[in-house]
């Protein structure tokens, strides 16, 4: 049924993305796959991508090694980053802290705050007990073998340094991410 549900999103994708052909990019955590789309066409795809040490779900706290589940969108881009480029989503969404409030791993101040930021279409707080600085990177100078290998980054999603350069060419700021 989840998954069924997660097509269907998925198809309806364009309709609430804008318009018919946004660019957007999809995380497949369970294929480790990146795939960049064009409505419902995808223009490219990146294969053996790393997540968090711990796998993917609910991003409970700060140093959890979990890559969060969810809907973002690109809110910053470090071109000098020791992994060599970083596009910064703004995690945590909406739905992401609700939960974090829900199970009181953060504080109605702490949730306010991450909603008065989406509302503003800021970055959240990436200070709360729920963690932060959450995005798409490359290797920089890490070991390319590790990658191949396992899942190393700490929540986020790495690319090798050839496979961000040719995400650089297709995505910008503002666009959205989904990771499932």
């Amino acid at each position: 049924m989840l998954k069924i549900v997660t097509i269907s999103c998925l198809l309806l994708l364009p309709l609430f993305a804008g318009a018919k052909d946004a660019i957007w990019v999809h995380i497949d955590t369970q294929q480790l796959v990146l795939e960049v789309k064009s409505g419902n066409t995808t223009l490219s795809r990146f294969s053996n991508i790393s997540l968090g040490r711990n796998g993917s779900g609910f991003k409970k706290k700060r140093g959890d090694d979990i890559t969060p589940h969810g809907r973002y969108k690109i809110t910053w881009i470090n071109r000098k980053s020791r992994y060599h480029l970083f596009f910064g989503v703004n995690y945590p969404s909406k739905e992401n802290a609700q939960q974090a409030f829900d199970q009181k791993i953060i504080t109605k101040k702490d949730y306010r705050r991450i909603l008065h930021a989406h509302k503003n279409n800021q970055t959240p707080p990436q200070n709360t007990p729920m963690g932060g600085l959450i995005g798409i990177h490359g290797l920089g100078h890490g070991d390319k073998k590790i990658h191949e290998m396992m899942n190393w980054t700490h929540g986020c999603i790495a690319l090798t340094n050839e496979q961000i350069n040719n995400l650089d060419t297709l995505i910008k700021k503002e666009t959205l991410v989904i990771i499932d």
